[in-house]
């Protein structure tokens, strides 16, 4: 049966098949808030499911997991490869909580090993409210459009006051400067954003500094 021929759900003036996405919508938000709702101070940490395990990114990534709940803060990730399951085998290697929130894609992504809390989500802009809802800071390392996608959905909730200010880092001078910069020179010189806009994101260049200004700001 084709999805014009579903009838809408009875009173609801809504058909069938879209009735069904709406409960699996509300199911995976359920689910995830009830999961979540203990977690406590948590850092979400961002960045490419490409990098192997030998790259600065991955090693970064687990160092600064592991500073992390060293300090007593949860480590949330997408719950993949490369940066995710560096930040979150940083975080079981520092006796802290790690979280994984994995999508389900054509091309399945297993969740990775170093994972204590898994959730899968089938949309992804469930699992983005829960990467968001749940943490007080954020890192980000270098990636690639959902990474990016992460970033500017962080500044954008932020700048228009649907996030309260939370310290957000930028790990790698490299990678995100000249993003940054072009930000100043573009953005800010043509009027689009304000200047005081980009005082919400801190471009840092490694581990040590980004969990010495995350650490910092939750406790502070």
């Amino acid at each position: 049966m084709s999805s014009k021929s579903i009838p809408p759900a009875a009173g609801s003036g809504i058909s069938r098949e879209e009735q069904d996405r709406i409960e699996r919508i509300s199911g995976e938000l359920r689910a995830g808030i009830q999961e979540l709702d203990d977690v406590g101070p948590a850092v979400s940490i961002f960045g490419s499911a490409r990098v192997d395990t030998d790259s600065w990114e991955y090693r970064s990534a687990c160092a600064l997991g592991k500073l992390l709940a060293e300090g007593g803060v949860s480590v949330i990730t997408g719950g993949g490869p490369g940066v995710m399951e560096a930040g979150n085998r940083g975080a079981q290697a520092g006796d802290g909580r790690s979280i994984g929130l994995n999508i389900t894609l054509p091309r399945e992504q297993l969740a990775n090993p170093y994972v204590d809390t898994d959730i899968a989500f089938r949309y992804f802009f469930t699992r983005k409210f829960m990467l968001i809802r749940y943490a007080m800071g954020f890192a980000i390392y270098p990636g690639g459009l959902g990474t990016i996608d992460e970033l500017f959905e962080l500044l954008t909730l932020v700048q228009t006051g649907k996030l309260q200010p939370c310290p957000l880092v930028l790990v790698g001078h490299d990678y995100w400067s000249g993003l940054y910069n072009w930000l100043v020179r573009e953005s800010v010189s043509r009027g689009y954003i304000a200047a005081e806009d980009l005082d919400l994101v801190e471009v840092v260049p490694d581990e040590e500094v980004a969990a010495a200004v995350l650490l910092d700001k939750l406790k502070s």
